[in-house]
């Protein structure tokens, strides 16, 4: 199979001709293939959205043409390699009947999990304040049952939208939307930061557990799943405030996992590592440099789609054992 766009950053690096020509690119770039490590199971074209300008469009249209140069379309790449790739599979009607409330429904993982969830039968009310990129998520998928809401979880009243928008019954509620802060150290953080990103992290998910826990338990049925993070199990992942407010999230997970034992309502959380979903947090000085020695343990980059896989496990009823637990989806990072 020959190397394109859409082929991993793996197969170009470890490719006789496309690892030449892509480390070539990275040496002139003042970096090296290490750098790169991380993103091995990647699309290279994601790497666009990812490097907030410094791997463009452009960069990766002249690698492909570079190769092609070498190796003409339509001519056997016996060299190119195609180990099996993981590719969603949808499970028709895991979710029929069903009512899930997604939030950061617009974009990344939150999408994606909207996505699976509505090709598999589910009714979804997206949730985000971005209207526009919903409205997106819905004409996208034609034939299901995609309802936009647009507003902030942290707002009373936009959780009272939210619930009233869902109807009578909840069967599941995926608490995805989450900001990242500056990885600042404590010392160096703003106010400001601090409350933006517990609002969101924190009193959001809380807020959205409180309410449709009373239906959940009324329908002796429900499942709570919450995303937390790398940084809700180490300390060496994102910043202070970020850090925090995911170590929060597992605290209102498992007080919750306990508190309805028993009663039909499971709370689970997943805690990516990880993600390509294009957001670059902010550098605070002093603690981004601490934080760079840390960032060669990352193991790899997973794609949304990876955590939806995940994140939807613990959304259907075949998490039916599962109650408090934190499942780490983070490529083997938490092992390390």
């Amino acid at each position: 199979m020959a190397l394109s766009a859409t082929s991993t950053v793996g197969e170009w690096l470890d490719h006789p001709v496309g690892g030449r020509i892509l480390g070539a690119v990275l040496e002139q770039a003042g970096a090296s293939a290490e750098a790169l490590a991380p993103a091995r199971t990647l699309p290279l074209q994601q790497l666009v959205a990812m490097s907030d300008g410094t791997f463009p469009a452009e960069m990766v249209d002249g690698l492909v043409a570079a190769y092609r140069a070498e190796i003409p379309e339509g001519t056997e790449d016996p060299a190119a390699t195609a180990p099996a790739a993981w590719v969603e599979e949808i499970t028709p009607g895991r979710f029929t009947g069903q009512t899930v409330i997604v939030t950061g429904a617009a974009s990344g993982i939150g999408r994606a999990v909207a996505s699976r969830v509505a090709r598999e039968g589910g009714r979804v009310v997206a949730v985000d304040l971005a209207k526009e990129k919903l409205d997106e998520l819905a004409a996208s998928l034609p034939g299901t049952d995609v309802v936009a809401v647009a507003g902030d979880i942290a707002d009373a009243d936009a959780v009272a939208e939210i619930v009233r928008t869902a109807g009578e019954r909840v069967d599941a509620l995926a608490n995805v939307a989450g900001i990242m802060d500056d990885m600042s150290a404590v010392h160096e953080m703003a106010d400001a930061t601090w409350e933006r990103v517990m609002r969101v992290n924190v009193d959001g998910t809380m807020r959205l557990m409180r309410a449709v826990a009373p239906g959940m338990l009324e329908a002796r049925s429900g499942r709570i799943v919450n995303v937390a993070s790398e940084a809700a199990l180490r300390g060496s992942a994102a910043g202070a405030a970020y850090t925090a407010s995911k170590h929060a999230v597992i605290g209102l997970t498992k007080s919750s996992a306990v508190m309805y034992s028993g009663t039909g309502v499971t709370v689970n959380a997943v805690a990516p590592g990880g993600v390509a979903t294009g957001i670059t947090p902010g550098r605070a000085e002093f603690g981004s440099a601490r934080l760079g020695r840390y960032m060669g343990n990352i193991p790899g980059i997973a794609q949304s789609e990876h955590l939806a896989a995940s994140i939807t496990f613990l959304l259907s009823r075949d998490s039916v054992n599962l109650n408090g637990a934190i499942l780490a989806s983070d490529g083997g990072w938490s092992a390390v």
